[in-house]
């Protein structure tokens, strides 16, 4: 039986893995397609924390990191009751494929119907913004930003 609340999503990246990994491990390339501040530690263990929309900070820390192909973290968001630091999962593969890489993304551990939505939205805008930088196009201003749910 498959979990209820999972966020799942693929899409093609014009980019080979290893400028998609960079993307989603620098905190500097983070930041040029989501987030005010990021903090990240790719390394199991290590820290994960991005300031997503300039008003909400995302926590948790590294659980698996396989360069290029792989990254597992722990996911919650600071101050929150609902989805705290650490309650979720979000695991990233990237698969190379001949005209760039196919990112498939996982986010397990939601606690209900409309934090899997809601997190859904986030992701699929997230990664569509990714998938613009990584093509060399900008993404341009966040529609997220200021947001605080």
């Amino acid at each position: 039986m498959s979990e209820p609340f999972v966020v799942r999503r693929e899409t093609h990246i014009s980019a080979p893995p290893s400028a998609v990994f960079a993307l989603l491990t620098d905190p500097e390339k983070i930041l040029r397609w989501m987030g005010t501040e990021a903090q990240v530690e790719p390394q199991p263990g290590g820290l994960y924390l991005v300031n997503v929309t300039g008003a909400r900070f995302a926590r948790g820390s590294f659980r698996e990191v396989v360069p290029v192909h792989r990254l597992a973290y722990s996911f919650g968001w600071d101050g929150s009751e609902i989805v705290p630091p650490g309650s979720s999962l979000v695991e990233i593969d990237l698969i190379e494929k001949p005209d760039g890489t196919l990112l498939r993304l996982t986010h397990s551990g939601l606690p209900n119907a409309e934090q899997c939505a809601g997190h859904a939205e986030g992701w699929e805008h997230y990664i569509g913004r990714l998938a613009e930088y990584a093509a060399g196009r900008d993404p341009g201003p966040d529609r997220f930003a200021g947001r605080t749910s």
